[in-house]
């Protein structure tokens, strides 16, 4: 009786777990596959609007636009003739002060100067940027890059990507010569 009381226990708890796991995504790339476990109990609306935009397809197609080794990788709003996409998201508040950290393999959101105008654009963080980091909320530069997920597989695929060779493409720079197509970004598991 004990055995069957403690079997249904685990059975429950590894059910429980799995409610609690993270949200994952795969993004299939013209260089291979990327998967990133999302954090929305520390970046709740960032995590909404990502996997909205990837259910609607929003990334299929997108470039990366900009890449920077020893820096980072960042796509999702450009195709491959440069073009940036029409966004029909709002821009997000800045949730970047999370606590988490723009480390090796996190995955963080662009954005312009202004801390609240984050929208699609992402980039991979190919080393610790802790200048990237939240600081200060009195200073628009203090604010950091909302970070809101992280690499769980493909790392090797993000540094490929860091590895190739890049020039300019009108007014940007750090293009890379032979696009870096996201072909799809794949909701694995919501929860």
């Amino acid at each position: 009786m004990m055995l069957k009381k403690l079997t249904a226990l685990s059975a429950g708890l590894l059910v429980s777990l799995a409610t609690w796991a993270a949200p994952t995504v795969e993004i299939t790339t013209s260089l291979g596959a990327i998967t990133l476990e999302l954090y929305p109990e520390k970046a709740p609306r960032t995590v909404e609007m990502f996997l909205y935009n990837a259910k609607h397809g929003f990334y299929e197609s997108t470039i990366f636009h900009r890449v920077i080794d020893g820096f980072m990788i960042q796509g999702g709003g450009f195709n491959q003739s440069m073009t940036e996409k029409k966004v029909l998201t709002p821009a997000l508040k800045s949730e970047a002060t999370n606590g988490l950290t723009n480390d090796r393999g996190t995955v963080a959101m662009a954005r312009t100067s202004d801390p609240h105008s984050a929208k699609v654009q992402f980039f991979v963080n190919l080393k610790d940027n802790n200048f990237l980091n939240h600081r200060t909320t009195n200073d628009p530069q203090g604010w950091g890059y909302t970070v809101f997920g992280k690499v769980s597989k493909g790392m090797d695929v993000v540094d490929k990507i860091a590895k190739t060779p890049t020039g300019n493409a009108g007014y940007y720079e750090n293009v890379p010569t032979t696009p870096v197509i996201i072909q799809n970004v794949k909701i694995i598991s919501e929860k």
